[in-house]
């Protein structure tokens, strides 16, 4: 296949897309379902005006069409203001360019909005054409990016595939962590706690005494969420969003749009007292990985957040046989409870030749700086030491 067999072409919104057509693309057969790449979510936070121009998220959506194949590949893409709700830090990137007289602003951006999840970008099919399907769709997007005298190109927690292919194509490569749990075919918590030091296992078991004292632990999911549970969790993120990033990335009517579109893959853990919710996590089921999405209360209470986000997410996965559970950004508080250090990757293509060589020399420390730490903390696991 080479380029005159297809058309590139942007779209300025996912509503300009059928929802099949994206799909197709976006979790064929052949890969674990990616609920965070499908139509309905993506186009969920542009219809509810959050991944939108006005706050600083241009789609510009790539698709690569075929005669008569139609769609056969597409990369969400951003034309991005600022770098909030990226997970992915270039503020030091942007504030030395512009100290230097250059403009960093806009910038495109291919990440899934607000949303540190390591997936595909490049959206393909398997088959015979998908590495160089997935190729043009780089090119394109660096095109695009050099042909409007854009500052840079980002593409945000790629799968490490994705990381190697990028960086063979030119685009710079920087690493970063985070803690996953993993499920090793457990049937029980126990059989989990039983993997882990007797210390550990003694610590774990008091959290989750401590945080359970009172408190009824529900899962809800499916046609069972209901508005009411949504205006709960609702206040939750509020109080979370307003203390962590000054203003919350998502607004109600985007809950009640993914519950609507896909509660199937929405699992809402409620802490109750009496009834009545005091704290909430919202997860999202995918078809290996359970991911912790969002959480808040308004009654703050010791080791409540580790129940209610972290324990309970792994109950959940032991009982559908999930792989992973990823509890979102950051959080070496985390390796405590059994998530362990997994690195992730992002690719960068920088227009200025300086600031692209400076840039790539820090990213060499950094990475190296990544792996010293990860391979640190992989040591101090809460697990049991072989031998």
């Amino acid at each position: 296949m080479d380029e005159t067999s297809f058309q590139i072409r942007l779209i300025h919104g996912l509503a300009d897309v059928a929802p099949q057509d994206w799909n197709a693309v976006a979790n064929p057969p052949g890969y674990p379902d990616d609920p965070f790449l499908s139509w309905e979510f993506l186009e969920a936070l542009e219809s509810t005006g959050c991944a939108v121009p006005e706050y600083g998220w241009a789609a510009h959506h790539l698709l690569l069409e075929a005669p008569g194949r139609g769609l056969i590949g597409a990369m969400p893409l951003y034309l991005k203001g600022h770098s909030q709700g990226e997970f992915v830090f270039d503020h030091s990137w942007a504030d030395a360019y512009e100290r230097a007289g250059g403009h960093y602003y806009p910038k495109l951006l291919s990440a899934v909005p607000f949303t540190p999840v390591t997936g595909r970008r490049r959206l393909v099919k398997p088959g015979p054409d998908e590495a160089r399907i997935a190729s043009a769709l780089l090119a394109a997007a660096v095109r695009v990016g050099d042909n409007n005298n854009l500052s840079s190109l980002h593409v945000n927690f790629v799968t490490e595939d994705e990381a190697a292919a990028m960086q063979d194509a030119g685009l710079m490569i920087r690493t970063d962590q985070q803690f996953h749990w993993h499920n090793h075919n457990y049937q029980s918590f126990d059989d989990f706690l039983a993997e882990l030091s007797s210390a550990k296992r003694k610590n774990l078991r008091k959290e989750r005494r401590k945080a359970q004292e009172g408190l009824t632990f529900r899962h809800i999911t499916g046609d069972d969420i209901t508005e009411a549970h949504w205006d709960a969790f609702y206040e939750f993120y509020v109080d979370t969003g307003a203390r962590k990033w000054g203003s919350p990335y998502l607004n109600r009517e985007t809950f009640s749009v993914l519950g609507e579109r896909m509660a199937d893959k929405i699992l809402l853990v409620f802490a109750e007292e009496d009834g009545i919710p005091i704290a909430g996590a919202m997860n999202v089921i995918g078809g290996e990985r359970l991911f912790g999405r969002y959480w808040g209360t308004v009654d703050p209470r010791p080791m409540l957040h580790f129940e209610t986000c972290y324990y309970q997410a792994i109950d959940f996965a032991i009982e559908h046989g999930l792989k992973v559970v990823e509890a979102g950004a950051q959080g070496g508080h985390k390796l405590a409870r059994g998530y362990v250090p997994e690195t992730t990757y992002s690719a960068h293509w920088i227009a200025h030749e300086g600031l692209a060589a400076a840039i790539d020399d820090y990213l060499d420390r950094e990475r190296a700086a990544v792996d010293r730490e990860s391979a640190f903390l992989r040591d101090r696991t809460p697990f049991k030491k072989e031998g």
